[in-house]
């Protein structure tokens, strides 16, 4: 987003995935679980959020981001995902350099090369450590949290034909989160794109419906925005409905509504 230096946006985000992100332009602050964080031209690992994380940015506004599924951290790197909510870590905390990344910040380099200087970086590095797959089960559970977040626990884990403590282990480690924590995100993460117009609007309905009542989706939504629907409504939010927008079509892929290179629903409304 090009705009003047002194250009000054307050926003936040609020991921389900961990990601790595190059920041290649803009001044960042970050409320992060280790104190205010501030960053320039540099590629980060940002954790999972349990909540809305504070960020503001001055200047023009650039970056790449190349989110991970749930276990693909621990695949990798043999980190969890526990480890680093709420948090923004250093790429070399992730088995990465910033070196790997300097090519996108010559003169002249796109966005199609930064993107494909971070795809490579981590394609280089799954291939060094030999990387598994993630654990099927989490994959599952986090497909199962895109089609119904209301979904129980408990019958997720009988299908499944394993214990609800080895589940609450795996998604521990795996989303950052316990498993019912999870999925209240879901539902406040999909409520939240239903607000900013970024969300396939045939599910408005059933989307409230995941409440039992006004109050108790102002207090769920409360907890994860520090705000009422109405309130979170009304005020601008450019970089957190990105970010939204992102979460939501890679939730319809992943449920075989659309294709990767579709146009989302909302965006012919």
């Amino acid at each position: 987003m090009d705009a003047p230096e002194d250009t000054f946006i307050s926003c936040g985000m609020c991921n389900d995935i961990t990601y790595i992100r190059m920041l290649m332009k803009g001044k960042w602050t970050a409320e992060t679980a280790d104190g205010t964080g501030h960053y320039e031209k540099q590629a980060l690992l940002f954790g999972p959020h349990s909540h809305r994380m504070p960020i503001t940015c001055t200047g023009p506004i650039a970056t790449v981001g190349i989110g991970l599924r749930p276990g693909a951290l621990h695949a990798i790197t043999r980190l969890r995902s526990d480890q680093i909510v709420d948090r923004i870590l250093p790429v070399e905390e992730f088995g990465l350099a910033q070196q790997d990344f300097t090519g996108a910040l010559e003169p002249g380099s796109t966005p199609e090369d930064w993107l494909e200087i971070a795809e490579n970086a981590l394609i280089r590095l799954i291939d060094a450590k030999g990387a598994r797959r993630p654990d099927p089960l989490c994959t599952a559970f986090d497909q199962a949290c895109f089609a119904n977040p209301n979904l129980s626990v408990s019958d997720f884990s009988d299908r499944h034909d394993v214990g609800i403590r080895r589940l609450e282990r795996l998604v521990k480690r795996d989303f950052g989160l316990t498993p019912k924590q999870v999925l209240r995100r879901a539902r406040a993460l999909d409520l939240a794109s239903q607000l900013c117009g970024v969300a396939d609007s045939k599910e408005e309905a059933e989307t409230l419906l995941r409440y039992c009542d006004q109050s108790h989706q102002i207090r769920e939504f409360a907890t994860f925005f520090g705000a009422t629907p109405h309130q979170f409504a009304i005020h601008a939010k450019p970089l957190l409905t990105l970010n939204l927008e992102t979460r939501q079509s890679r939730r319809l892929e992943e449920l075989a509504r659309i294709e990767p290179d579709d146009r989302p629903p909302w965006r012919d409304d």
